[in-house]
């Protein structure tokens, strides 16, 4: 897989806004995924086309003008790269993306229209630096002669939970959440969901309302856009995804409706992560009503997701998902 490397030199403008714009469009076109799925069809005007919509629904005229001066080719190869790490289905890939991720945050956080970005790149590290750990505990399959190498089996679901266990084990509260929690609290418990889920806020964004991802999601729990409007959010022309309250009411509201479809918490949270159509084809294939039965078959992202909330919530709460029950039941 190719490698790009940023050079940002302090005293050189010109090389500094020229990266700069490389990963900002990279971002752009990761948001364009969303609205093509997997097709290798796919041409690069289609993607550029897509990223311009996409960018004049979510970013201002300035953001624009950097799609019109990038070396085209470079951003689709990066394009795919990302796109195969955070949407790929093993684990050991995000491994890759770890320091080209790192070095992308400071340029994100250096201009005020890609900050929010990079709020949600910090809280995406997290499971780059997982993966690396896996990559590294992981024998990779023997090679067979004139065979390609096969990718690395994904991590069992009970290896998940305990190697997030011990990352989380002495991790301090986010600043935020000393304001959040208590607020958050009872909205979800008048929402009928156990309350100590408002820590899924710490997975999704570390309880900064800021965050938004490369594909739409928004707010403290990463809400999409049309769920949030399914769940009584305005988008536009004020964002509610943006409020932490009204936030936190939708999703508690989308969390009742999945656990109230998938009975279970782990597969709730899957759906929340990787959309129930994608956890239900995937019980019904397998014929099976469990998270681990089809854990190592989610996207990557989905399967690292569920064991980190556990853990979240372990820390934080001095409980394990299994023993939470909807205030209804």
């Amino acid at each position: 897989m190719a490698k790009v490397q940023l050079l940002v030199c302090c005293d050189n403008n010109a090389i500094l806004l020229a990266m700069r714009k490389v990963w900002f469009v990279a971002l752009v076109l990761l948001g364009a995924s969303c609205m093509f799925g997997q097709d290798d069809a796919i041409t690069l005007d289609d993607l550029a086309q897509s990223a311009q919509q996409w960018a004049q629904d979510n970013l201002d005229e300035n953001a624009l003008q950097v799609l019109k001066s990038v070396d085209q080719e470079k951003v689709r190869q990066l394009f795919k790269e990302i796109q195969k790490g955070f949407h790929g289905e093993y684990v050991v890939d995000l491994a890759a993306l770890k320091d080209s991720a790192k070095a992308l945050i400071p340029l994100l956080e250096s201009c005020d229209e890609t900050l929010p970005y990079a709020i949600w790149f910090k809280v995406q590290l997290d499971y780059l630096e997982v993966a690396d750990q896996f990559r590294l505990i992981i024998p990779p399959p023997e090679t067979e002669p004139g065979r390609p190498p096969r990718p690395a089996p994904n991590p069992s679901p009970q290896l998940q939970r305990d190697i997030w266990i011990e990352k989380l084990v002495n991790r301090p509260w986010p600043d935020a959440a000393k304001s959040y929690v208590s607020l958050l609290k009872p909205v979800f418990a008048a929402q009928k969901i156990p309350p100590e889920l408002v820590w899924l806020a710490e997975v999704e964004s570390s309880f900064d309302p800021r965050a938004r991802s490369p594909e739409g999601a928004a707010g403290l729990f990463q809400l999409m856009p049309a769920t949030a409007r399914q769940y009584g959010l305005r988008v536009w022309p004020f964002d509610q995804r943006l409020k932490p309250e009204p936030s936190a009411r939708a999703a508690a509201k989308y969390l009742g409706a999945l656990h109230r479809r998938f009975k279970d918490w782990r597969l709730t949270l899957a759906a929340y992560n990787a959309g129930e159509g994608t956890v239900q084809k995937l019980l019904a294939h397998s014929k099976t009503h469990t998270f681990d039965a089809i854990a190592t078959r989610l996207p990557a992202e989905t399967q690292m997701f569920v064991p980190r909330v556990e853990a979240t919530l372990l820390r934080r709460e001095g409980v394990r998902l299994a023993e939470l029950h909807a205030l209804d039941e």
